[in-house]
């Protein structure tokens, strides 16, 4: 299993990624599942992925072939993001198809984010068929893989003015809540700061799985949790409230 997330905001963008492809009793296996690309002063891109590991190594050797072989297409001379999507999204199908008959235990999805010397920085998410999504305003972060027990936080905290430091530690907490749940996602886990602009591959960190850091980011949260829920007012008010905001609506009625 996999999650990866990014996260689009005015300052920037923030890529994590988790690296466990198999979580057997006694066969752990991890791959990086993070890519970047680039040529600094005129374009960065970074690339996720998840799903068949044959697919998605296939698709990532293909991009650096024809980069390698200057084909007229890569992500080299794609003149926006979103036909940057389109080209991986194109050859994610030949590869599902190739020597499989494709099928769904050969799908695979993608994150590709970035920016083009001229545009935004923008970020999407292309679906096995080979279209694809980006953020809004109102959701400024695409995931993939296990991605349900990451979600709320990422809800409930970020919004696209958020700093890079605010996105990149609420990204860190959704992995940490989605490893807690799903013992087929794990560390190494790595991250990618890009800032606005900057044109120059980011700020790159990877956490091993004895990272004093996660340990204490796993710590710190729990913590603040359990603190968070020993405030939350007794089930007993629900009736006196409830029973007062009937009250109150009734004699608005009459």
């Amino acid at each position: 299993m996999t999650y990866c997330v990014a996260i689009s905001l005015e300052a920037g963008l923030v890529f994590i990624s988790d690296s466990r492809t198999n979580a057997g009793v006694d066969n752990v296996n991890t791959y990086s599942k993070m890519y970047g690309f680039g040529i600094p002063g005129e374009r960065q891109f970074v690339l996720l992925c998840s799903g068949n590991l044959a697919t998605t190594q296939g698709v990532v050797a293909q991009i650096k072939r024809d980069i390698k072989q200057s084909m007229p297409i890569n992500l080299m001379t794609i003149g926006h993001i979103s036909d940057a999507a389109d080209y991986i999204g194109e050859i994610s199908r030949i590869q599902q198809e190739k020597n499989t008959g494709g099928g769904a235990h050969y799908e695979a999805s993608f994150i590709i984010g970035g920016q083009i010397s001229g545009s935004r920085p923008k970020t999407y998410l292309v679906y096995p068929q080979g279209n694809h999504i980006t953020t809004s305003h109102g959701t400024p972060y695409l995931q993939i893989g296990e991605s349900k027990y990451g979600k709320p936080i990422l809800d409930r905290i970020l919004n696209t003015k958020s700093s890079l430091e605010t996105a990149t530690l609420c990204g860190l907490v959704s992995m940490d809540s989605t490893m807690r749940s799903n013992l087929s996602v794990g560390p190494p886990i790595e991250v990618t700061i890009y800032e606005a602009d900057s044109l120059v591959p980011g700020r790159y960190h990877r956490f091993q799985e004895d990272s004093e850091y996660l340990r204490e980011l796993k710590r710190a949260w729990d913590k603040s949790l359990k603190a968070a829920f020993k405030k939350l007012p007794p089930v007993s008010w629900s009736s006196n409230w409830d029973m007062k905001q009937d009250d109150e609506s009734s004699e608005v009625s009459n």
